[in-house]
């Protein structure tokens, strides 16, 4: 199903790569000031990933996408898409590729002056496919975002999330292997954009599309990606499964956006609080998918006769995997609880709160 006009290039190190970003840096100058909006960035996207950029504004998130298309070309380092460099392509061969490369925006971008019909028919004319052919597809991608009804429709008359999925349509009119998503449910309510995803998981699935999405909202990446890249200042700052990111981030930048949508861990005032009831030793425990049904909590505070409570914490599922952390407070002798805390870190991480967390 991949294009021939990506492919033949570098050999078996690309053929399960979509996209390999290699040492990519750009460096735009503005009335004599520069600014680095990528330093060094090297990620790779295997074919079939949905994988997520995320990133604060500014971090250089948007910038990269671009260079997947060439909209924006590295500074140094290279772009491989399906096993070419997509900057040192020719302008023949480079809008070839960017036929198969699909792209959706925040703000839609529709043709204010053509129906829903002519703004997914375009890309299809541009490309100079048969007016038949265009009408099977255009009907065919209609029916998949579920807006047959809406053909005759202007953009002006649709909602943002019908928009958006017009978008959608659009960006796979020429059957992309890759589609690449710049906030594109942004500008959507909470109920849209789990619509908007739902829709991007069946491209993935049904189509095999090979999807990079950027956004800010990191429960976009928690709903949709199976990974994911955390941007900060230009640069990748941590990278791996959206499991692994989630469960265990270890940037403080990438702690910062999990702690956004999951509260696992208290916050200063919170401890403060805590600590105005609750006098005993507190420590936090990680809890990952354990295979063991062992009551290491109960058994522990038993065997080595100490009292516990549950006093902050929770534990969350991604990928059918359950993860979180649960702030304990552990009362008894400082013998006692801390021959507690050495048995518990034999069962799972342990972290003892400090007084100034």
């Amino acid at each position: 199903m991949y294009a021939a006009g990506l492919s033949g290039g570098s050999g078996k190190e690309h053929m399960n790569t979509a996209i390999s970003f290699e040492r990519v840096s750009k460096t735009f100058v503005t009335k004599g000031t520069t600014f680095e909006a990528l330093s060094d960035v090297s990620l790779t996207v295997e074919r079939g990933d949905i994988f997520g950029i995320v990133g604060y504004s500014g971090a250089g998130k948007s910038t990269l996408l671009r260079t997947v298309n060439a909209l924006e070309r590295p500074t140094s380092g290279q772009v491989i898409v399906d096993g070419r460099d997509i900057a040192a392509l020719s302008a023949k061969d480079l809008s070839v590729a960017r036929q198969k490369i699909g792209m959706i925006f925040q703000q839609f971008n529709l043709l204010q002056s053509r129906t829903v019909y002519n703004n997914i028919a375009y890309p299809l004319r541009l490309a100079g496919l048969p007016a038949n052919k265009i009408v099977d597809r255009v009907e065919e991608l209609l029916e998949f975002v579920g807006l047959t009804d809406k053909a005759l429709a202007y953009p002006s008359k649709l909602s943002g999330g019908q928009k958006q999925r017009v978008g959608i349509a659009r960006a796979l009119a020429n059957h992309p292997d890759i589609l690449i998503s710049d906030e594109a449910t942004s500008a959507l309510d909470p109920q849209t954009t789990g619509e908007v995803l739902d829709l991007l998981r069946r491209v993935n699935k049904e189509y095999g599309v090979t999807i990079l999405v950027v956004t800010h909202e990191m429960d976009v990446i928690r709903s949709i990606a199976n990974r994911v890249a955390v941007m900060q200042n230009g640069r990748v700052v941590e990278s791996g499964s959206t499991y692994d990111i989630f469960s265990s981030p270890t940037d403080a930048t990438t702690k910062r956006f999990v702690s956004s949508v999951l509260h696992h861990f208290p916050s200063g005032n919170a401890v403060d609080r805590i600590r105005a009831v609750h006098r005993g030793r507190l420590v936090q425990l990680h809890v990952d998918n354990r295979e063991s049904n062992d009551p290491f909590l109960s058994r522990v505070a038993r065997e080595h006769n100490v009292d516990f409570n549950i006093v902050y914490g929770g534990v969350s599922e991604l990928e059918s995997r359950l993860f979180g952390n649960i702030t304990l407070e552990l009362l008894g002798t400082d013998s006692d609880v801390d021959a507690a805390i050495r048995d518990l870190a034999l069962s799972t991480p342990v972290t003892e709160v400090t007084q100034n967390a």
